[in-house]
């Protein structure tokens, strides 16, 4: 139920993305916002004010459910999304928002490789997350942590190349809502396959 929730704000994201006219300065959510609205980014700046509303919306309702709660991992989406996206309207400037999921990611990388140097027990953060279902040494724990921060590297790259070098943008979007899961998802199949032995029964 939660993983379906945290798509939901994407799925608005793309349907105002590509149906808004990029010209159309007047558009509802823009004037309920107070926006005058841009030159020809419009439906960016619409689909922003749509992912910002539905964010807080879920998350607001996550929150709630979640015992007056929220992960880090969501804190740091919302937050994010809300500043990113809060300088994009403010500015009707759609560089910010594109370059939002790329430092998101960046962030993400960087606590993975810092995570030995800072916790207390100098685990890495894989090995917090997935110890009680991976059975694997010392060494394969740091190897299987550089790869979790490699592939969010990668993810930033990705993010920043398809918003602001191929295509001028063009199918930024596209990566954005839908991309990046695909990227993320073949890792963890990946992952899957490869560790598969390292699995503990379910009796441990």
């Amino acid at each position: 139920m939660k993983a379906l929730l945290d798509f939901i704000p994407l799925i608005i994201f793309f349907y105002l993305y590509k149906t808004v006219d990029p010209k159309d300065n007047e558009h509802t959510l823009l004037q309920w916002i107070g926006s005058n609205g841009g030159v020809d980014n419009n439906h960016i700046l619409v689909a922003t004010t749509g992912l910002i509303i539905s964010m807080l919306v879920v998350y607001g309702a996550l929150f709630v459910r979640q015992n007056f709660k929220l992960d880090k991992q969501q804190w740091l989406v919302l937050f994010m999304t809300v500043i990113f996206g809060g300088v994009t309207l403010m500015l009707s400037d759609d560089f910010y928002i594109r370059l939002k999921a790329a430092i998101i990611n960046l962030l993400f990388a960087g606590a993975f490789i810092l995570s030995p140097f800072f916790a207390k027990d100098r685990k890495p953060l894989i090995q917090r997350l997935f110890g009680p279902i991976l059975d694997l040494t010392a060494k394969g724990w740091t190897k299987l942590n550089y790869a979790w921060a490699g592939m969010f590297l990668v993810m930033a790259g990705l993010h920043v190349f398809f918003a602001f070098i191929f295509a001028n943008g063009q199918y930024w979007g596209e990566f954005t809502a839908f991309g990046d899961m695909a990227v993320m998802f073949s890792f963890i199949i990946i992952q899957f396959v490869l560790l598969r032995k390292y699995f503990k029964s379910p009796e441990a």
